[in-house]
């Protein structure tokens, strides 16, 4: 599955961003803490350069908490990153964000410093700037994209934070990344076969958390495949069709949902490690297609020039 969704006001977000960046002085990234990687987006890592950058990992209550430390260590370890943890429901992490901006832009002491807020669709982006400011400046929602421009906010402690539309990328080449987004809501309902994400979640959390399925689901036993658990769900939950055969969407949203509300416990579906892996798999597969796609353009012209060739042949034949 390779998921494109790339709305007219995400094109225009980024110019804008572009145009506004060098009056920032930090650059303040959301992540799911869930999919820390495929939650990042390369395009904004891309814009801010060289300027500090304030990876928050954010939902963490809803990860792996030994998974969430190894990611600390894994973005502390770049220039000029610095990495924190947060959850909706612990104010005071979210509120020391302030003391983590002053921190990485010491030279602004006693002045007023500019944060730029970044971060792809419905990744809690909105409810990090409720509390940081202590009252309702962003609409929240579980729908991705609820931000649609360019917003500047006075948090207090000098520092003024500039909000900006949900940001996903325009072509999602790591296959891996595109299911986990859809997975956890990062991407529009329309983009996505709730069928098709559930099996990939299937595959994963068979491979990890399989006792978590048996305890949440009341399962008989341990599925050993994708299929088999969907359908096992389906019954357990009543999602039965004609001759009785298992609804596979319906049972499909009900795992999807089990899985974006936290009912099947902590979880986090990438690591540091397997990452390395899948960007490098990525990067080959994008050198391989643009090999094809040279080979395939200079076929293209050769056939180009033999057809004037043979036109300006046909024509001299005439004359």
């Amino acid at each position: 599955m390779t998921i494109q969704w790339f709305p007219g006001h995400m094109h225009k977000a980024r110019l804008e961003m572009q145009a506004v960046l060098p009056k920032v002085d930090v650059v303040i990234e959301v992540l799911d803490a869930r999919i820390p990687y495929s939650s990042e987006n390369p395009m904004l890592a891309e814009l801010r350069g060289d300027k500090p950058c304030l990876k928050v990992l954010a939902k963490s209550d809803l990860a792996d908490e030994a998974m969430t430390v190894q990611w600390q260590e894994h973005f502390n370890a770049a220039a000029g990153v610095r990495a924190r943890a947060v959850t909706t429901e612990e104010v005071p992490t979210i509120r020391k964000i302030k003391h983590s901006i002053a921190q990485m832009v010491p030279h602004k002491e006693g002045k007023s410093a500019r944060a730029m807020i970044m971060g792809i669709p419905n990744v809690g982006k909105s409810t990090i700037i409720n509390v940081l400011a202590g009252r309702k400046i962003a609409k929240t929602g579980n729908t991705p994209a609820i931000t649609k421009q360019q917003q500047s906010v006075n948090i207090g402690d000098g520092v003024t934070l500039l909000d900006t539309p949900g940001v996903l990328w325009p072509n999602l080449q790591n296959t891996y990344s595109s299911y986990r987004l859809a997975l956890l809501g990062s991407i529009k309902e329309t983009a996505m076969e709730y069928s098709d994400v559930a099996f990939f979640g299937a595959r994963y959390l068979l491979d990890r958390y399989v006792d978590r399925l048996v305890d949440r689901f009341d399962l008989d036993s341990q599925p050993a495949r994708e299929l088999e658990l969907i359908e096992a769900i389906g019954r357990k939950r009543g999602c039965l069709g004609k001759n009785n055969q298992v609804d596979l969407e319906r049972a499909s949203k009900i795992f999807v949902t089990e899985i974006r509300s936290g009912g099947l416990g902590p979880l986090t579906f990438e690591t540091p490690q397997g990452m390395e892996r899948e960007k490098a798999e990525t990067e080959k597969l994008a050198a391989e297609k643009a090999e094809r796609d040279r080979e395939k353009e200079l076929k293209r012209k050769k056939r180009f020039r033999a057809k004037q060739r043979a036109q300006k042949k046909s024509r001299e034949m005439r004359g």
